[in-house]
């Protein structure tokens, strides 16, 4: 499925009411240790602390009234399970959130807070996906992918595309890459607002299966995913993959220790919390310092939502 520009408008148009218009913040910190002018779109300050309450709510919106009113349903013990729970409850949309039983009670709370009807399920994409489809076909509810559906990717874009509004003479905006939602709506974006600036996509060593994806041309699964970044262990999907296979510039990638080193650096100098995967982004700056010298550089802080009892630092 191909996007003309106007569509990724249309979609910030459309979600505006029920999303913030984050800030973008800079660090003289950062800029001196990377020898790179950086500005971060803050998605950690977005309602319910990630970026994916916009593809959310565009989905939802885009739905009939009838298919509205029978509700939606997802998989996901993430940030997508929080943000259609409450991009739902803004819309009085029912939401059903298929959660692996193994989630921890932190999620789960958090997704019931937000209005979302739980239903658990064992821990494997199997099980999880027929749980999703049995509800369905008893709800009549529509299933909403949270990286793989288009009204989602568009969505997700529009961080980028305000980001773009405010600072426009970007080199890059560089994304973490788990899904694939938001690298491609980032690429929707930029060839929308400004085609001159190139999107990179920052990806843990530990679960590189969009890098790998680049190399061989079809979508490729991690056998591991010993990472901290555990917003970021999902596999690409058939609707986003061509959209980053053709238009990504590169995706950069990072180990631990960087993605750590970096996230302590965003905490301490900037005073505000991220969560490992948006840290990856910056850590992808370190680690290609030549590629990025004397550039303007976006970066996509994608949320917030951290366990602060598992701090890696």
């Amino acid at each position: 499925m191909k996007s003309n520009p106007q569509e990724i408008l249309d979609a910030h148009k459309r979600i505006q009411l029920y999303i913030h218009n984050t800030p973008v913040l800079t660090s003289q910190t950062v800029n001196n240790q990377s020898g790179v002018q950086v500005f971060f779109k803050c998605e950690n300050f977005q309602k319910m602390g990630a970026f994916k309450m916009r593809g959310a709510v565009n989905a939802i919106l885009q739905l009939s009234k009838k298919q509205q009113t029978k509700g939606v349903v997802t998989h996901s013990s993430g940030n997508f399970a929080q943000a259609l729970s409450l991009a739902a409850k803004s819309l009085n949309v029912p939401a059903f959130v298929v959660m692996p039983n193994t989630a921890p009670e932190v999620k789960k709370d958090a997704v019931k807070g937000y209005g979302g009807e739980i239903i658990e399920c064992p821990p494997t994409l199997v099980d999880r996906e027929h749980a999703a489809n049995q509800i369905v076909l008893d709800k009549g509810a529509t299933f909403l992918h949270p990286s793989d559906n288009w009204d989602v990717i568009l969505g997700q874009g529009t961080a980028a595309l305000e980001l773009l509004s405010e600072i426009s003479d970007l080199d890059y905006i560089i994304t973490p890459v788990g899904g694939g939602g938001l690298v491609a709506g980032t690429i929707l974006a930029t060839l929308a607002k400004n085609p001159g600036c190139r999107v990179i996509g920052a990806e843990p060593s530990e679960a590189d299966d969009a890098y790998r994806s680049l190399i061989s041309g079809e979508i490729e699964t991690n056998t591991t995913t010993n990472t901290i970044a555990d917003g970021l262990k999902t596999q690409l999907g058939s609707l986003n993959f061509p959209v980053i296979r053709d238009h990504i510039e590169a995706i950069i990638r990072v180990e631990e220790t960087e993605i750590i080193a970096a996230m302590q650096l965003i905490w301490e100098r900037m005073k505000i919390i991220v969560e490992p995967s948006s840290a990856t982004a910056l850590a992808a700056v370190f680690k290609s310092k030549e590629r990025f010298a004397n550039k303007k550089i976006g970066i996509i802080l994608s949320g917030g939502n951290v366990d602060l009892k598992k701090l890696p630092f």
